[in-house]
């Protein structure tokens, strides 16, 4: 049960000064978001052929089989965060992108 005191404080409000005091907390909290928040954080692709309307790499398996068996360690990565300077190919980035924003993407790893 609601006590009196709090009912009553409630029922002389002005519902003005409470839709302006929401307004403010709306848009501080805008700004806020705004300087705090990464640029471009809604994207998750920051750079890889930006110029298509959709990235999609296809690999036909004889290729994949041919790339791992090529490999030294009989094992191929292929990036999933979006940030490899080797695209395709898995260079490490992620471990950077992990830490900065507590992700925690890592490859997809083929092996023999």
């Amino acid at each position: 049960m609601i006590p009196d005191n709090i009912l009553n404080y409630f029922k002389n409000l002005d519902p003005v000064s409470v839709a302006l005091g929401v307004g403010i907390g709306a848009i501080l909290d805008y700004i806020v978001s705004l300087i705090f928040s990464p640029k471009g954080s809604g994207q998750i692709n920051p750079g890889i052929d930006k110029s298509s309307a959709k990235v999609a790499t296809m690999c036909p398996l004889k290729d994949i089989e041919d790339t791992v068996k090529k490999s030294d360690k009989g094992v191929v990565a292929y990036c999933r965060c979006w940030r490899s300077k080797k695209f395709p190919y898995c260079d490490g980035a992620h471990a950077a992108h992990n830490k900065k924003t507590g992700d925690n993407t890592g490859p997809l790893v083929i092996k023999k």
